[in-house]
């Protein structure tokens, strides 16, 4: 069996936390910065199924299981936001949400 060595998979990790990364500072969707932290949560994930490989240890796996229950409540809570904002606001976009405040 062929595996992959370590530093590519932390890479692969760094980048695509870096896409998510610019992808929350630059967007003004809330969809799209939903997406974003989904990507960086997946890095997050993979970084330690990567860490938890090369040490023999299940940790890794037990992190990512939980990084994805989190990512799941945070779609469901984001999601249910999401509609209560373009309800009221009719758009998406972050900056109308700021007229919220009292």
């Amino acid at each position: 069996m062929v595996s992959i060595p370590v530093e590519h998979g932390l890479l692969l990790a760094g980048i695509l936390f870096g896409v998510g990364l610019i992808g929350l500072l630059v967007r003004r969707n809330i969809i799209f910065i939903l997406m974003s932290i989904e990507i960086m949560l997946n890095a997050a994930g993979l970084a330690f199924v990567v860490a938890g490989a090369r040490w023999g240890q299940a940790d890794g796996q037990v992190m990512f299981i939980f990084i994805l229950t989190m990512a799941a409540a945070e779609v469901s809570v984001g999601l249910a936001l999401v509609l209560q904002m373009y309800s009221r606001l009719k758009t998406l976009d972050v900056d109308a949400a700021s007229g919220m405040r009292g």
